[in-house]
């Protein structure tokens, strides 16, 4: 027991603390400056080096780019995908080992009206981000996300898709590529100076207003990345871009791999999670950074000056518990914590899931949801879940409502309402120029039964984009675009409902 008097006249010895070895496991030499997980220590150049071969590997590997095609990189600001840009910047740069050669474009999205931003507060970050892209010389789009309240329908349809490629081909696409490149050097074409967005308040308000029609927090982050996805798209569209670059990581995706499960979009991890996506047809979108974790990526950001831009979102400074995607985030993140090998598990398990529905860049525009665009998983047999979802939900409002008839009729999700967007007293074909058919019959144009009602969404919508429909205040807050597209959708509907005993089935034999 320690005395008052008592004297020490040894020195102290600090315990010795268990660490790392201090050498690079990579050249063995130069010090490490990086820890990536435990006993992967690299020094700055071989991090660098190592950082760099996994991002042009992941390309090498899929040869989904082709030489001299047009690529859209969506450029958020933020770590990931700031660093990503940076890697396209340093591939196509005239010392690069393996030399990227596709032509890249920048577009970013500016959300700043979906989370209440004010007009100083996005002026300022725009110009931020217009100045990091200035500095990387690529042509670039800034597009403040109210211009999605303008799209045409032709966004929610897929475009013609390039035919399957064999293996053979890419090779001598680059061959081809060398052989021309030898005489002219691959430049991103010059762009004149692209002017801020002038954002009209109306719309800010529509945005708005539809953004708070939706009543949770987790419906309204659904909501936004579906209209970012489709903004995206339709830019790539309009620009001449075939392949749109997503910055999502590892720890990201495996993110949106539970919450996915959690909001029953299922059947569709694969798409969503994948390293492409060709839901759109002629657009493929593609995640090259799926293979980096969020720390490989902020060390690499801090080591070597990555610019970023930091940007709010609809989760910045809410509780843990506010939305389903905020509390599988801080679950994923708190059990990474005391085991590292979480997400890349999550991850690794995310390149093994196959979904038995339809593809959706094959399926026909009706058997597609209308926001998502994937493959409709509610064709399913009586005898499922959905079916028995529908089933309780039936039972609860004809509770709420008091009705004692114990009929419950069959649940049919294709069940709609037909409407025309003919003006009333006009018929509604050829611009009423010819007649429909239903006058002959004694009823009348269609048109004079158009009722202003909301088209029915439930049956083109797949079972999470419908949970996300029906936690909103009322439909009509969405975009003009995607109304119209469910009108037209059901008109087809009921007109092939109208034909169907005169078309042939699949299993027919044209005798």
């Amino acid at each position: 027991m320690c005395q008052v008097e008592e004297e020490y006249h040894d020195q102290l010895e600090c315990a010795a603390v268990p660490s790392v070895s201090k050498k690079c496991v990579k050249c063995k030499e130069a010090t490490a400056a990086v820890v990536i997980k435990a006993g992967d220590a690299y020094c700055r150049e071989c991090f660098k080096e190592y950082f760099i071969h996994k991002f042009r590997a992941v390309l090498g590997k899929n040869r989904i780019i082709f030489p001299a095609e047009k690529v859209l990189l969506a450029v958020s600001g933020g770590p990931s995908s700031c660093s990503m840009l940076r890697q396209v910047q340093e591939g196509l740069s005239q010392n690069a080992h393996n030399k990227l050669r596709f032509l890249p474009g920048i577009v970013y999205i500016d959300e700043g009206g979906a989370i209440g931003q004010s007009v100083e507060e996005r002026q300022r970050t725009v110009a931020e981000l217009h100045a990091v892209f200035k500095a990387t010389g690529f042509p670039f789009h800034i597009v403040p996300l109210e211009q999605v309240l303008d799209l045409p329908t032709s966004v929610l349809a897929t475009g013609p898709s390039a035919s399957e490629r064999p293996a053979s081909a890419y090779k001598a696409a680059v061959d081809h590529f060398i052989q021309s490149s030898s005489s002219s050097c691959l430049t991103p074409p010059e762009q004149k100076e692209p002017s801020l967005p002038d954002v009209q308040e109306p719309h800010t308000q529509l945005l708005q207003q539809l953004m708070v029609s939706a009543k949770t927090l987790t419906a309204k982050e659904d909501l936004l990345n579906t209209l970012r996805q489709h903004l995206l798209v339709h830019t790539a569209r309009t620009e001449g871009y075939s392949k749109l670059m997503l910055g999502d990581n590892c720890t990201r995706l495996a993110v949106k791999l539970l919450t996915n499960v959690s909001l029953g979009r299922g059947a569709q991890l694969a798409q969503d999670t994948g390293f492409s996506d060709s839901r759109y047809g002629d657009i493929i979108l593609v995640r090259p950074m799926r293979d980096y974790s969020a720390k490989e990526i902020g060390l690499y950001n801090h080591l070597f000056n990555v610019p970023s831009v930091f940007n709010p979102s609809l989760e910045t400074k809410t509780s843990e518990k506010a939305s389903i995607q905020r509390l599988t985030e801080g679950f994923v993140t708190r059990l990474q914590a005391d085991f590292p090998s979480t997400v890349s598990i999550i991850y690794r398990t995310s390149e093994k899931l196959q979904t038995a529905c339809k593809s959706s860049s094959t399926g026909d525009h009706g058997d597609r949801c209308l926001l998502c665009m994937c493959a409709l998983d509610t064709a399913v047999d009586q005898a499922s879940a959905f079916n028995m979802t529908l089933i309780s939900e039936q039972l609860s409002q004809i509770k709420s409502s008091g009705n004692t008839n114990t009929e419950l009729p069959r649940p049919n999700p294709a069940q709609f309402v037909p409407e025309s967007n003919a003006p009333t007293g006009q018929c509604c074909s050829s611009g009423g120029k010819e007649d429909c058919g239903r006058a002959a019959s004694g009823g009348g144009c269609c048109s004079s039964a158009k009722v202003t009602e909301t088209p029915n969404l439930k049956s083109l919508l797949c079972y999470s984009c419908k949970l996300t429909v029906k936690d909103m205040s009322s439909p009509d807050h969405l975009p003009l675009y995607i109304l119209s597209e469910a009108q037209r959708r059901q008109r087809r509907s009921h007109m092939r409902e109208e034909i169907s005993e005169f078309l042939l089935d699949d299993g027919d034999d044209g005798d």
